[in-house]
């Protein structure tokens, strides 16, 4: 998966920020990454990066609807018009050529034209076929490292769509015995962290597990427990549907809790409650038990966020309707509010690690730091959804991280032990030079937001490999490459400083070009004295 063109001619979920963009991505996939191609975002806050990310997923969003709306249930984005084109492996080192389009003349329309490029040119793909599904990215995965919900706009109007369906589905006997179809869109945020790492130290491979946890002096998962509630307060209770009054469950959610407590190393049932506790000590049996159940950690998270869906449930009524409707109006600044612990459906507590020091006690998953959950999550991520074409949209995904963590981002993702099979699109962004310097100038995109509109363009100079001051100046337009406060402070000096003044700030100015120039114009100042 790699995308060659962009253009938007209208994109009004972004307040029309992006209309007129033209993007020409051609990119060669060079040898140390050929599992995956990379486009960087760079530019100050404000300039669009997020919101093309977010266009980007609307756009597969409404061409799997017109595709496939029982498995991507949200309505389309009629205000979106575009044309994109990109290239789709279809195995043996063989591509194939996809454009999408929605002209601006038709954007109140859903339909999203397909066309292949073949000998004969561009061919017409009819979106009632199973090749327009197969020339689509099977998933798409959005990250968001913060509060900003600029990209998870489109994936929440997903997510509510699945909800809506899972829930009509369990209240009809017709349906609860079949399974809902899983959606095409996948947010990873700081929400999901605990389903993504324990899915991972579950059933990833031990080569894995230690990639994930190496940089956080951890030796390994020790025991968790998660809590699945079905008749919290928040609840109202009713006619029982397969003796549950509470929160229903479709079959394949009924499933899923009989595999869990299956696996338990130790279980309780609270029936006033509907409560069950579930406990798991780690151990080679407790994970071949879970193997027995989930072909892999893909499969296991899959699991845990259908059931951790139902946590909207505990939230009220008229907060959750509210949303609803500001989602569909595709405005929408704030996240759903995040029910207590104690109302929560399906939760988990009590996550412990084992630490690197022998005799030392476990590691609570509290202790950690931000830098720490955003690796293993970003990680984990990345390690459990291999699937061919899979595009990720990664919006700040190092932003937590340490100078020298981020230095290592990009070669550690590179690194990470997946099927070379895997050819995957990853469009990230960016506010610092680590990540652009392990990229080649025509994967890094400059964003600037000017009075006529967004600007875009790549650096003038080679950004792979490049010092990060090159890169500040490049990409940032930071020049010289130190702060506000001590830059004005070495100007003053050197336009007003005495001697003997200069003399005594060099001791307190640390080292940098800039004061290079001023102990030579302090010689200077001395030399004139003589």
């Amino acid at each position: 998966m790699k995308i060659i063109y962009l253009k938007i001619y209208e994109a009004e979920a972004c307040g029309n920020l992006l209309n007129g963009l033209r993007l020409s991505l051609e990119r060669e996939v060079t040898d140390d990454r050929q599992n995956f191609s990379t486009l960087c975002l760079v530019g100050p806050n404000g300039s669009g990066k997020s919101q093309l990310l977010q266009t980007i997923a609307e756009i597969f969003q409404d061409a799997w609807h017109y595709h496939a709306p029982h498995e991507e249930r949200a309505e389309p984005n009629r205000g979106l018009a575009f044309k994109i084109v990109y290239d789709l492996d279809v195995g043996e080192s063989n591509s194939r050529r996809v454009r999408l389009s929605r002209a601006a003349s038709q954007k109140r329309r859903s339909a999203v034209r397909m066309e292949m490029l073949s000998t004969e040119g561009w061919v017409d793909v009819i979106h009632t076929t199973p090749l327009y599904g197969e020339l689509l990215p099977p998933i798409i995965v959005g990250y968001t490292s913060g509060d900003n919900e600029t990209l998870s706009l489109p994936f929440f109007k997903s997510r509510a769509a699945y909800a809506k369906d899972v829930t009509s589905a369990a209240l009809s006997l017709e349906r609860r015995e079949t399974k809902v179809p899983d959606n095409r869109l996948l947010l990873i945020d700081y929400g999901t962290n605990l389903e993504v790492l324990i899915a991972n130290l579950m059933l990833g491979s031990e080569i894995l597990c230690n990639k994930i946890l190496e940089h956080a002096a951890l030796n390994g998962l020790a025991s968790w427990r998660c809590i699945i509630q079905l008749e919290p307060s928040t609840i109202t209770r009713t006619k029982p549907i397969n003796g549950r009054r509470g929160v229903k469950l479709t079959q394949e959610l009924e499933d899923i809790l009989t595999k869990l407590r299956s696996c338990s190393t130790c279980q309780n049932h609270d029936s006033s409650t509907d409560t069950y506790t579930l406990d798991f000590l780690v151990d080679d049996e407790t994970r071949a038990a879970f193997r027995s159940h989930w072909k892999s950690a893909s499969d296991l998270y899959k699991s845990f966020h259908k059931f951790a869906m139902l946590n909207d449930l505990a939230i009220q009524k008229k907060v959750r309707s509210r949303l609803v409707r500001q989602i569909s109006r595709g405005r929408f600044a704030t996240r759903l509010p995040e029910p207590q612990d104690e109302n929560k459906v399906f939760r988990f507590e009590e996550v412990r690690f084992h630490s690197r020091k022998s005799g030392d006690d476990p590691v609570d998953y509290v202790a950690l730091s931000d830098g720490e959950h955003q690796q293993a999550q970003i990680f984990g991520v990345f390690s459990m959804i291999t699937d061919p074409n899979a595009l990720f949209l990664l919006d700040e995904p190092e932003s937590h991280f340490n100078p020298q963590w981020r230095v290592k981002f990009i070669n550690r993702l590179t690194s990470i032990p997946v099927p070379q099979t895997s050819s995957r699109e990853v469009v990230l962004t960016s506010h610092a030079p680590f990540v652009p310097s392990d990229m080649r100038r025509e994967e890094v995109i400059i964003f600037k937001r000017t009075s006529y509109g967004i600007e875009t363009g790549s650096p003038k100079n080679e950004t792979f490999g490049a010092t990060f001051d090159r890169i500040l100046k490049d990409c940032f337009g930071i020049d010289p490459p130190i702060s506000a406060m001590a830059h004005n402070e070495i100007t003053r000096l050197m336009d007003h400083g005495e001697a003997e003044e200069i003399e005594s700030a060099l001791n307190r100015i640390g080292s940098s070009v800039e004061k290079a120039f001023l102990i030579d114009h302090l010689n200077q100042i001395k030399d004139g004295e003589k």
